[in-house]
């Protein structure tokens, strides 16, 4: 049943976007920050959560093995970082993006790879191992690039504060994915036991946080459906196609470069939109419509990263 579900990640975001922008009130209590646990919102503590579940599946001994950096984690990490960010600001100028959509198109480009891109590297036949320690190594380096690179693009368009961003980027990923390795050090049974279900606890809560910015920017999306939809779909369809096209070149094999297009092409776009529907980020904007705007293009990414990375991963499997 488990693995059902995580094979129709695709399905399930789509169905789950389609049910938000019907019925937003069954997602919006996740990100309106209506709901509070010990003072954080509960979009945090979701995002914080996502990445605790990836801390618990890893070792001391994963971090010790990325040491060695192989020429396809080099390569791989190296064009996440460079691909998405340029492509991102590429497109915002050429689409002629209004602040808020420029500002959240290049934010979740900056973004690190997402988990759901193990699963699609599975299905497509990729090399899997490389794909995991790729999601590691790009979620690790994201605390410092992130907030780098998000300030120099976004800043085109408006001040960003990447302090708080950085902040932001330790205690929604660095200390939770730490936390989880070193639970999974001292109780390795019951992390064992728990990481079963993780992938599903993983796949609800990223659906609800896109939902509910979906739900809660419905007349936002709608107004700008059109330039929304296209500088989204060409972000990722960018990062698919140049991450495997810039492999070949740099010399990998051919598995080697469809887990390296899966890991470029697909973000975390639940960071993305959880970071720029933070407060502090929001405050940014002199005018809150933009502010408004700057979580819609994560949202929409998850849904074109995982139906291009699924089509994509049918289509190899075949081959």
């Amino acid at each position: 049943m488990l693995r059902i579900i995580t094979n129709n990640f695709a399905v399930l975001t789509v169905l789950g976007v389609g049910l938000a922008w019907f019925f937003p009130t069954l997602f919006t209590w996740m990100t309106d920050g209506s709901i509070a646990v010990a003072g954080q919102p509960l979009l945090s503590l979701a995002l914080g959560t996502i990445m605790l579940a990836m801390g618990l599946t890893l070792t001391f001994d994963d971090y010790r093995k990325l040491a060695a950096l192989p020429r396809a984690l080099i390569a791989g990490v190296a064009l996440q970082f460079a691909v998405m960010p340029l492509a991102g600001f590429a497109i915002a100028r050429v689409l002629a993006l209004e602040p808020g959509l420029a500002v959240g198109l290049i934010l979740v480009a900056c973004c690190p790879g997402g988990t759901a891109s193990n699963v699609v590297a599975f299905l497509a036949r990729g090399n899997v191992a490389l794909s995991v320690a790729m999601t590691m190594a790009s979620t690790l380096a994201a605390v410092v690039l992130t907030p780098l690179l998000t300030g120099w693009l976004a800043g085109a368009y408006v001040e960003i504060d990447r302090w708080n961003l950085l902040t932001n980027m330790i205690a929604i990923v660095l200390v939770p994915v730490v936390a989880g390795t070193l639970l999974n050090r001292l109780f390795p049974r019951a992390a064992g036991a728990v990481s079963a279900v993780l992938p599903l606890v993983a796949i609800v809560l990223v659906i609800l946080i896109v939902g509910g910015i979906v739900g809660g920017a419905k007349a936002q999306i709608a107004q700008h459906a059109g330039v929304l939809l296209l500088a989204t779909f060409l972000l990722h369809a960018t990062g698919f196609a140049l991450g495997y096209v810039l492999a070949r070149l740099l010399g990998l094999g051919e598995v080697e470069a469809r887990t390296v297009s899966i890991e470029v092409g697909m973000q975390n776009s639940g960071l993305g939109s959880g970071l720029a529907k933070t407060p502090a980020f929001a405050a940014q904007f002199a005018n809150l419509q933009q502010a408004v705007l700057a979580p819609v293009p994560a949202a929409i990414s998850a849904v074109w990263h995982v139906v291009i990375g699924s089509l994509l991963a049918g289509w190899w499997r075949r081959r």
